[in-house]
């Protein structure tokens, strides 16, 4: 099992953050100051730094952010470490390229803590020109009825705006450290008969060049990683997440 370092100081917050923002990190020290000036006062930001060559690393920890080096390359891995590094009982997950309003968490949190779902997405809504490039729209689509035949959940998005209480999420055992991650994460949910909801976020113009839906490749490669998710047989059946006073 890969070791991850956390850096040694504190939450912002206090010694106990009520909820933990995964952001996986990769060059964006530009977008950096912004995200983290968004996360919601007594919430912590896990800035997970994946290779970042541009001192993103630094100013996370300058702005009080706590940070987590992962060595393996890939959102998913990214996303994998933030998670077991994370100790609140409900963790986000927000890319940290300033297309996405960490603050715009604040209503997942509260449906998962009254126990409305088991996990939230965003579903984005483009806000000016540039800020979902149509393959990358038509990819989310094609996935999206894919994923539909498959569990029958009607997304419309699979973005990567998201939050779930962390002990239930580690126990869906997620395996792949690709772009898969984010839609293995929905598959295994329906498979283990979590309530899924999505809202409308606002997606605007990132900051700096995309490392996946910037490009037709980058795209094609997201899509297949998720494909092949898709392909997985189902996973050992689970019991649904229990919530005290409600049954289903």
């Amino acid at each position: 099992m890969r070791a991850v370092t956390i850096s040694p100081e504190p939450p912002p917050s206090g010694p106990t953050a009520s909820v933990d923002v995964v952001l996986p990190c990769l060059d964006e020290a530009a977008a950096l100051p912004w995200v983290l000036r968004r996360i919601p006062p007594g919430w912590r930001a896990l800035i997970v730094d994946n290779g970042s060559t541009d001192g993103s690393h630094h100013i996370a920890r300058e702005l009080g952010a706590t940070v987590v080096r992962e060595t393996q390359r890939g959102f998913g891995a990214a996303c994998h470490a933030g998670l077991t590094a994370a100790t609140a009982e409900v963790v986000c997950f927000c890319d940290c390229d300033a297309s996405l309003d960490p603050s715009d968490l604040v209503p997942f949190v509260d449906e998962i803590r009254a126990g409305a779902a088991d996990l939230v997405l965003g579903r984005r809504r483009p806000q000016g020109r540039g800020a979902w490039p149509p393959h990358a729209r038509a990819g989310n689509a094609a996935l999206s009825l894919l994923l539909r035949r498959r569990t029958g959940l009607r997304l419309r998005d699979l973005g990567p705006l998201r939050a779930a209480r962390r002990e239930e999420l580690l126990a869906l055992d997620l395996t792949d450290r690709r772009s898969g991650y984010p839609l293995e994460m929905v598959v295994r949910a329906a498979d283990a008969g979590w309530r899924i909801t999505e809202h409308d976020v606002p997606y605007t113009p990132r900051t700096g060049a995309s490392k996946v839906t910037g490009t037709w490749r980058g795209t094609f490669q997201a899509v297949r990683d998720m494909s092949r998710v898709l392909q997985e047989p189902p996973a050992r059946e689970q019991e649904p997440p229990a919530r005290e006073g409600m049954t289903r």
